[in-house]
């Protein structure tokens, strides 16, 4: 059976409106349930819960690590809830869902922002040792976007999303080139999920300031997650992109982004397939929505993007994308990086 939420809600005024969610008994039968929001938001979410649930007690989580977590889910187990609400962005819905696989109860994911697909996903990513790692975790019970606080989010993060949900169509072809090259197998309503998310945003001429392009974007993101659940993997929509990024991330962390990073790394490996109409077609959507395209839009020197490249592979050991398949040498990847700006840059 197809894993869903409870509940897949995008509108204004969401977290105003969670007691008809919680009066469902199959999030909480007896209403005990604990509230998670983050730092930058806190108080503002805080006065709005109170007003909403009443009594219901709220934890604040510092930020998107895994010690963060661990202290989230010590006082869920203490305080016997039966689910936990986690309001804020990816970090804060990160941190919360990871608390509660230890605490062994349901989440609701409430995002304010829309910067990559974590909202649904069964994955968190969290700081950890100075690094950043990846957690398997129950996807959400059920799922809300407040588009009120998605418009006051910062526009770099809330297009960052797109980034990332298009990286998808990168992640796609390198699984399956994993499938062609060593018999990996392949889940075909996966797949068809995060291209369907992915095709939903590249081609729209709106953007973020629309309620109906937010709309699309955070049912596209949430779509990419709910694909991975089904992939029982981040298969769909992590690739040679996300190796990329994740290699920035260890080298050079604070560089930029996960979407921005991601989707600098889903154009380079659409160039290194040679496959130009999807490259143009990845870049213009990136540029109409004022995001990276270059390894210098985000400060970063050729050599230092091909220092990331020849790292990437080793981020995610035992996956196939395009880059084990070309199993580039150092020249060879500076080279490629060259042609790569040469190519797009302006």
């Amino acid at each position: 059976m197809l894993p869903a939420p409870l509940m897949m809600e995008v509108r204004r005024g969401a977290i105003a409106q969670l007691g008809p969610l919680l009066a469902d008994s199959r999030v909480a039968t007896s209403g005990r349930v604990a509230v998670a929001v983050g730092a930058a938001q806190g108080d503002k979410i805080s006065g709005v819960v109170a007003a909403t649930l009443g009594e219901a007690e709220v934890f604040r989580v510092p930020d998107g690590s895994v010690d963060a977590a661990v202290t989230l889910g010590g006082d869920l187990r203490k305080g016997a809830y039966e689910a936990v609400i986690g309001i804020g962005g990816g970090k804060t819905i990160d941190a919360t869902k990871y608390a509660a696989s230890l605490a062994g109860i349901p989440m609701v994911a409430i995002a304010t922002n829309l910067s990559h697909d974590g909202i649904c996903s069964p994955v968190a990513s969290l700081v950890h040792e100075g690094g950043k790692g990846s957690f398997g975790v129950p996807m959400p019970l059920a799922i809300m976007v407040d588009l009120d606080y998605v418009h006051d989010a910062p526009a770099s993060l809330v297009r960052a999303g797109i980034g990332d949900v298009v990286s998808n169509l990168s992640a796609i072809e390198d699984w399956q080139l994993g499938a062609a090259e060593r018999g990996e197998p392949i889940d075909g309503l996966a797949c068809s999920m995060a291209r369907t998310a992915a095709e939903a945003v590249i081609g729209r001429s709106d953007s973020i300031e629309s309620d109906a392009f937010l709309t699309v974007l955070a049912e596209s993101l949430i779509l990419s997650g709910m694909s991975m659940v089904i992939a029982g993997s981040s298969r769909p929509s992590s690739g040679g992109d996300h190796e990329i990024l994740h290699a920035v991330d260890q080298l050079f962390p604070g560089t930029s982004n996960h979407g921005e990073l991601a989707g600098i790394g889903a154009a380079f490996c659409f160039y290194l397939r040679d496959d130009r109409s999807r490259l143009d077609q990845v870049v213009e959507c990136l540029r109409r929505h004022e995001l990276p395209v270059t390894p210098g839009d985000v400060g970063l020197s050729e050599e230092e993007f091909t220092a990331a490249v020849m790292l990437a592979p080793s981020t995610r050991p035992g996956r196939y994308t395009i880059l084990e398949h070309l199993r580039l040498s150092e020249p060879e990847a500076r080279e490629r990086v060259e042609g790569y700006v040469r190519a797009v840059g302006r």
